[in-house]
């Protein structure tokens, strides 16, 4: 019987799909285990001088990438599959948020930012 508590490993590769003007998202977590039941949180930072529209994606093991949360409102919390986030435009922020993290949470997190003016993207991601 394995008495250690299942983990999950959360690994950030940095990665701009495009980059114009100055506009970018920044993830700043390296490779983090977090015990199974326990509450974990993927920072995402963003820069843009037009208005901001944030994405998560999560992309599970061998599986296509797939939409997990979005939000354009300012302070408006979103919520999807026990995950949130909330754009915070006063802080360039849109942090992903889980209160009880699953073995089944694991998977490749996506940030990504698309300047609504121009339909810019650019992202970054998060792996738990």
């Amino acid at each position: 019987m394995n008495m250690l508590p299942d983990t999950c490993s959360v690994l950030v590769l940095l990665f701009m799909l495009r980059r114009s003007k100055g506009d970018s998202v920044t993830q700043t977590e390296d490779l983090v285990t977090v015990t199974e039941g326990l509450p974990v949180m993927m920072n995402c930072t963003y820069q843009t001088t037009y208005s901001p529209f944030l994405f998560w994606y999560v992309q599970y093991p061998n599986k296509a990438p797939r939409l997990l949360l979005k939000s354009a409102t300012d302070n408006q919390r979103t919520e999807h599959q026990g995950f949130q986030a909330t754009l915070q435009k006063s802080s360039s922020s849109f942090h992903l948020q889980k209160s009880s993290v699953q073995l089944a949470d694991s998977a490749l997190y996506y940030c990504a930012l698309s300047a609504t003016v121009r339909g810019l993207t650019h992202g970054g991601s998060s792996r738990c």
